[in-house]
């Protein structure tokens, strides 16, 4: 990770900025592509007294053991902790994905799934494979997991972050091969869904503290805040507000 934080906040913002309003109760439709943030090469793997904590706090409902160290470790570098702000693991972001694996969303009852599918169409056609969210997880992860062992010598959540890094990027560019799941797809839907789990309202599991919404300065659900609306470079003096009432 650079010592300069500002490309960091600048990506985050822009992330921010292209999420619908509907993130606040999020909806994922479509599967795009982002680079993700770098983490230090010499940095270790071993899980930290953060993320263990973390983890004690909530039990997963879909994910498996092994899964779950996967989710963990690969928004730890998406999106990681630094002088910015926090990062996945603090805001939750492993609670928001399986709690979503648990949605219509994550069954994919919000899409249409009847086939014929197209693996190789157009991507301006649509989402054109057989595979929901569920889907695209378990086997993405079994396979992602099966290669870095082959790779490696070892599972992805136990290689060295510099490691992990290479190995997202080469799912990201879709140079890793992956039995079930296409690798761009898999690191999409990752990608995404960390985002989502980053900023969306703290109801839905992400976004512990409002941690994102303070790091950008969003006011959330804020009943009123139309006096700052046309003052762009005045800071916002109030904490966010969440659905639920909860104030940072």
């Amino acid at each position: 990770m650079k010592n300069d934080d500002q490309p960091r906040r600048k990506f985050l913002r822009q992330v921010f900025t292209i999420l619908p309003a509907t993130a606040i109760a999020p909806v994922i439709v479509t599967q795009e592509g982002c680079t993700h943030s770098q983490a230090s090469d010499n940095a270790s793997a071993a899980p930290t007294a953060g993320v263990a904590a973390t983890a004690a706090k909530y039990t997963p409902v879909f994910f498996t053991a092994a899964e779950w160290d996967f989710i963990h470790a690969a928004v730890d570098e998406l999106i990681p902790a630094d002088n910015t702000g926090a990062g996945a693991l603090e805001a939750g972001v492993p609670e928001f994905i399986d709690r979503q694996m648990e949605t219509p969303y994550g069954h994919g009852r919000l899409w249409y799934m009847q086939g014929p599918f197209h693996p190789e169409a157009d991507p301006q056609l649509g989402y054109q494979l057989g595979l929901v969210p569920r889907d695209i997880y378990r086997h993405g992860i079994e396979a992602c997991d099966a290669a870095c062992v082959r790779d490696h010598g070892k599972a992805f959540a136990q290689l060295p972050r510099g490691t992990r890094v290479q190995v997202l990027e080469q799912l990201e560019a879709g140079q890793l091969h992956l039995d079930a799941v296409p690798p761009k797809l898999f690191f999409s839907t990752l990608l995404k869904n960390t985002k989502e789990g980053y900023f969306a309202d703290p109801m839905y599991g992400g976004n512990k503290g409002m941690a994102g919404w303070k790091m950008i300065g969003f006011p959330g659900a804020r009943a009123d805040f139309a006096d700052w609306v046309e003052q762009p470079n005045a800071k916002y003096p109030l904490g966010p507000v969440s659905i639920l009432g909860e104030q940072a």
